[in-house]
């Protein structure tokens, strides 16, 4: 683990490799651990960095009122301060919708964007009623810690094709989630509907999908497909929410075939 301080705040990160930047943006109630196999398969051929966000992991907690703007600002001055330059951004489910944010607010920032079982946030992709279940239910977890979260609380978190020793590993991660990081993520992503930016991106973008995630859904899917004009969409068959631990060697190529196939 690394760490540097952004603006008071210590954010701790995983770095791998040498060539390109590929910066890995973790999803909630997780941290950068959820990247272990992405930073040792993709490290071959790129510089991996993988964050914690502020409230996660190793980073500290940010104010009670971060929201995903805050967020944003704070990973643009992560990427300068790792003189990172424009990385490719791949972002995870919440990280989906940071990558999204950090287009808006410093749309020079990322070369690319990759972005898995994405929302336009929860309130720009998801019915009303869903989203506020949704907030619901991890404000009570974020009540009950710090006994520990189990992902099986979560419908559609983890699905059957995550392998058990996988699930297992991840457990043990989100046990160790804590209440503010918690609670502000869910805030944040409850209150972020990113449809207005999803014209205005510019940059190659990948959309990649399980046809099995019930927590963003086909239909989420195809709506960010048809609003981003630079995007392409992968739906990768018999996968649930977390494909980049279901299926590593077939999420992994995706992600490579896209980055190679970039303009030179």
């Amino acid at each position: 683990m690394e760490h540097v301080e952004i603006d008071g705040l210590r954010v701790a990160f995983r770095r791998r490799g040498q060539g390109p930047p590929l910066l890995l943006l973790h999803g909630g109630v997780t941290d950068g651990r959820t990247w272990r196999i992405q930073l040792d398969d993709l490290s071959d051929d790129f510089t991996v960095v993988a964050w914690d966000a502020p409230g996660c992991g190793g980073s500290s907690d940010p104010p009670e009122t971060f929201r995903l703007p805050d967020y944003a600002d704070c990973l643009a001055r992560f990427v300068d301060a790792l003189g990172m330059g424009r990385p490719h951004v791949l972002g995870h489910s919440w990280g989906s919708g940071l990558a999204l944010e950090l287009f808006r607010r410093h749309a020079t920032v990322p070369s690319t964007l990759l972005l898995a079982g994405a929302y336009a946030g929860w309130a720009g992709s998801l019915p009303a009623e869903e989203v506020e279940a949704r907030l619901g239910l991890t404000l009570q977890v974020a009540d009950r810690l710090p006994d520990g979260f189990d992902p099986g609380s979560v419908p559609g978190l983890f699905s059957a094709a995550l392998p058990e020793e996988r699930a297992a590993e991840m457990a043990a991660v989100m046990a160790e989630i804590r209440p503010t990081g918690t609670r502000v993520m869910a805030h944040s992503f409850a209150e972020a509907d990113l449809r207005d930016v999803l014209g205005r991106i510019d940059v190659p973008t990948l959309l990649l999908y399980g046809d099995a995630d019930e927590r963003s859904p086909l239909d989420v899917a195809r709506a960010l497909h048809d609003a981003i004009p630079t995007s392409s969409l992968v739906v990768l068959p018999g996968l649930g929410h977390m494909a980049h631990l279901e299926a590593p060697e077939a999420f992994d190529a995706e992600v490579r075939r896209f980055l190679a196939g970039l303009p030179s």
